[in-house]
């Protein structure tokens, strides 16, 4: 099921693949035009091959989002060529694995500079151009990284509680302007992201299993799950929530 978001434009940043696709691919569905932007850029144009299926308006532009210079020509872009803004899905995101003690002053940088500089700006140019359309929805995508902290992901950890935290602070800052803002935080879900995780893993089945049994529902989550939340908070239906984070975990974070 797609929610209706028929005529509204949205941007999805990290919308070449995994959470970001999939968001892109239900709001075409449901009607809106949209953009998606993302650092690559042949996956991007190869995102944008499969979404051209969908009769409605889809473009890619190659932003990186680590540059606050490049979210505001993001924000332009899309007003420029569908002539408003009303929904931003901020998915882009970097994933570091590893002990406190052995991150670098790069890695760090990083991963704060796409996780929460990015989301940050991006929300920031958005938000003029929702105030011009008179309101709309953000929809920053956070983490169980963001709630709970996890063994050796400290980097991540500290990039996710900022998104999560950032996103209440603006969801009282904008709503006087119409403007919804909420989170969702998915535990780990079949992605590229979870696939660089398993790089490096030797015994990929054993991993996998281990991980699996830490989730109460018993498995690993999909992309469309996550989408659909995501689809849901950008929607009218969602209209009475404000500064919502939203656990997509299989019940991990219940412990």
């Amino acid at each position: 099921m797609a929610y209706s978001s028929s005529e509204k434009v949205a941007l999805v940043t990290g919308g070449s693949s995994g959470i970001g696709f999939a968001t892109a691919e239900m709001l075409l569905q449901g009607g809106a035009r949209v953009l998606i932007i993302g650092s690559n850029e042949n996956k991007g144009l190869n995102a944008l091959e499969m979404l051209r299926q969908y009769k409605n308006a889809v473009k890619f532009k190659t932003i990186d989002v680590s540059k606050p210079c490049e979210c505001k020509k993001a924000i332009e872009y899309a007003v420029a060529e569908f002539g408003r803004l009303d929904i931003l899905v901020n998915s882009a995101g970097q994933y570091i694995e590893k002990p406190l003690v052995d991150v670098t002053g790069e890695e760090y940088d990083r991963i704060m500079d796409v996780n929460v500089k990015g989301t940050y700006f991006m929300c920031k140019y958005a938000a003029f151009e929702l105030i011009k359309s008179g309101g709309g929805a953000i929809v920053n995508v956070s983490s169980d990284a963001g709630i709970n902290g996890n063994f050796f992901c400290s980097t991540y950890c500290a990039s996710k509680g900022a998104v999560t935290t950032f996103t209440k602070a603006i969801a009282l800052e904008l709503i006087s302007h119409n403007i919804r803002v909420n989170c969702v935080c998915p535990g780990d879900i079949f992605t590229p992201m979870f696939e660089k995780q398993l790089a490096n893993v030797v015994n990929k089945s054993e991993y996998i299993k281990r991980i699996v049994g830490v989730y109460p529902i018993g498995r690993i989550g999909k992309p469309e799950e996550v989408a659909k939340v995501i689809c849901f908070l950008a929607s009218d239906e969602a209209s009475f929530v404000v500064g919502a984070v939203w656990s997509v975990d299989g019940g991990l974070t219940v412990y």
